[in-house]
């Protein structure tokens, strides 16, 4: 048994907090809400600061929605680093910025404590599943020491690099999802438009060479009109954002990518930031002044 820290504990965080907890391991639980009570129920530890996590804890995950969150958690007066001990781990499983998070990696390990940036991809349902893709930069050693615990959460893990490239490979992912989503909703809505049944296109689609996760999973969604946030249009808005603030520290262009980011904001000024990012069909609707629905 283990002694683990985790603060964040919402859509995400709750599950792969209670994954640890089945696991066997003592928790010790920060939120600015009240911790899912099964997790206290179970025998966790509510915290009242990141800092008295971090004094108790070994090895401390986040799990928070942007970069100022992360920091504020981090370094704020009572704040992970406040709490801190030479050997222990910080682990920010949160989706931020590749850039700030080299930042926060220096500061922690000034505190003689190793740093990993693991974000995920799979959303509520692989939380859920203990499915998630982690993505991890960081030391090797820390990694090895954390990896059976990432095991409990996550089925593919990868150590692409040192601090940073976790977060880069993110927002690598999000580029490709967000495309996929924007690729997806424009077939469907032609489809449907042409006057065929977009469930059946789907379907036939997903024998061929077009097949995906995103026509899989969003397309249905797309179909069934049933856009219950798994990953809200808010927060994909936020890591393409950070795509392209990437792309132009780094001089390239994401033509691509901020079109569909200007479809998420298109979303988000129709009051649809809170629906899952599949709802981006929806400003394409708007602008075709077409519904994608069954023939």
């Amino acid at each position: 048994m283990q002694k683990l820290g985790f603060i964040g504990l919402g859509i995400m965080g709750g599950p792969m907090a209670g994954h640890l907890q089945a696991a066997g391991h003592k928790l010790y639980l920060h939120d600015v809400k009240n911790p899912p009570a099964n997790l206290v129920e179970n025998g966790a530890t509510v915290c009242t600061s990141a800092m008295e996590v971090a004094k108790r804890a070994d090895i401390i995950f986040l799990m928070v929605p942007d970069t100022p969150q992360v920091e504020e958690v981090l370094f704020s007066e009572n704040g992970i680093a406040a709490g801190l001990s030479a050997g222990k781990i910080v682990v920010d499983m949160s989706s931020i910025s590749p850039i700030a998070t080299k930042e926060f990696a220096k500061k922690i390990n000034k505190k003689s404590c190793a740093y990993l940036d693991a974000p995920v991809s799979g959303g509520e349902v692989g939380a859920k599943a203990a499915s998630l893709t982690i993505m991890v930069g960081g030391p090797q050693e820390a990694f090895d020491t954390v990896k059976p615990l990432f095991e409990l959460m996550g089925k593919n893990i990868t150590l692409v690099g040192g601090n940073g490239d976790g977060q880069t490979t993110k927002v690598a992912n999000q580029i490709i999802v967000a495309l996929n989503i924007q690729a997806v909703a424009e077939a469907l809505l032609f489809a449907s438009k042409a006057g065929a049944d977009p469930a059946k296109v789907r379907e036939a689609l997903m024998g061929g060479f077009a097949s995906s996760r995103i026509l899989e999973v969003h397309g249905e969604r797309m179909v069934k009109r049933t856009f219950n946030p798994g990953f809200r249009i808010a927060l994909h808005q936020k890591d393409l954002n950070l795509a392209l603030q990437g792309a132009k520290a780094l001089g390239v262009s994401l033509p691509n990518t901020s079109a569909t980011q200007e479809l998420m904001n298109a979303c988000a000024a129709n009051g649809l930031s809170g629906l899952d990012h599949s709802a981006l069909c929806q400003a394409i609707e708007l602008m075709s002044n077409h519904r994608i629905s069954q023939a």
